[in-house]
């Protein structure tokens, strides 16, 4: 893939339900459709988002605190990639009400994963307005989210204003 035809942005997401998806969806038009290339990890390999040096990810977390099954098949996969010199903003889905302990989870596991791989983590999001338990997704002193938390379920009317906020957010970060 050549320079020229790439966004300055991927975006990489793994949904079976679409929420995900149309999350990435809302996401990308924000930032401009000619700025972020989109892709769903069932179809196109994690290891495209090493032509990419900025890069926002996607993922619920399922029932208990479990990886959604795209994300759980290439799972391993992300331990061979390399992301030095990457700038990654991650959102994630979950329900708050209906698994309040677990609210999340999926995406502080890739969070740490990517960590470890070398990325640089941008786009925290304040844990202020939602009701939950617990959850593997927030920073070590708790005040933030990893990435931007969103619950399609409980609160579908707070999703625009939550993406809207959080792009400006991401775009400085990613220097654009």
């Amino acid at each position: 893939m050549t320079d020229s035809l790439r966004a300055p942005i991927a975006l990489f997401y793994g949904s079976s339900t679409c929420y995900t998806e149309m999350a990435g969806e809302k996401i990308r038009q924000h930032i401009g459709d000619n700025r972020v290339d989109i892709f769903n990890i069932a179809i196109e390999p994690i290891a495209t988002a090493l032509y990419y040096d900025r890069i926002i990810m996607g993922i619920p977390t399922w029932d208990y605190g479990e990886l959604q099954e795209d994300w759980e098949e290439i799972w391993d996969e992300l331990d061979d990639l390399n992301f030095d010199g990457k700038r990654i903003a991650l959102y994630g889905l979950g329900d708050q009400v209906g698994y309040p302990e677990w609210f999340l989870d999926a995406m502080g596991f890739l969070y740490h994963k990517l960590q470890k791989q070398g990325a640089t983590l941008v786009g925290l999001w304040p844990n202020q307005g939602y009701e939950f338990e617990a959850s593997k997704a927030l920073t070590d002193d708790e005040q933030y989210f990893v990435g931007l938390a969103l619950d399609e379920e409980n609160e579908f009317g707070l999703t625009d204003d939550r993406i809207n906020t959080w792009c400006g957010q991401v775009l400085l970060a990613f220097g654009l």
